[in-house]
């Protein structure tokens, strides 16, 4: 199942695992993406707190771990072909992978729906 933060994060689970990235809304805002840094494997992020850092023409924004947990796989793709984050956000262009600590944390996030009718808000 796909999950939302506030701040444009996505994060697919599967079991103890998610995926995140950030969404559409929030790559169209930053425009072309020319770098990433990316997490290394073995970290430990805390929900809410600076997991990665991306890079556009415009500015640089901080990515924020939609949930606690340790990084087992960042996505080595990024380092060559950013773009990816502004071709294929919710897909090729996820940021990193993580054990999930407390899966209780999802339960503060947003579906789909939730997340669709608070972009309409702003």
């Amino acid at each position: 199942m796909r999950y939302y933060t506030r701040d444009h994060e996505w994060i697919d689970v599967d079991g103890a695992s998610g995926t995140v990235g950030i969404t559409d809304y929030a790559q169209g805002q930053l425009g072309d993406v020319v770098f990433v840094e990316l997490p290394e494997p073995g970290r430990a992020v805390e929900a809410g707190k600076e997991a990665a850092v991306v890079e556009s023409v415009k500015a640089a924004s901080e990515v924020y771990a939609p949930v606690s947990g340790t990084v087992t796989e960042a996505n080595a793709a990024l380092a060559d072909t950013p773009d990816l984050v502004n071709s294929a956000p919710e897909g090729d262009g996820w940021f990193f992978r993580l054990t999930l600590s407390d899966p209780g944390q999802l339960g503060g996030l947003m579906d789909e729906a939730a997340y669709k009718a608070y972009v309409e808000t702003l």
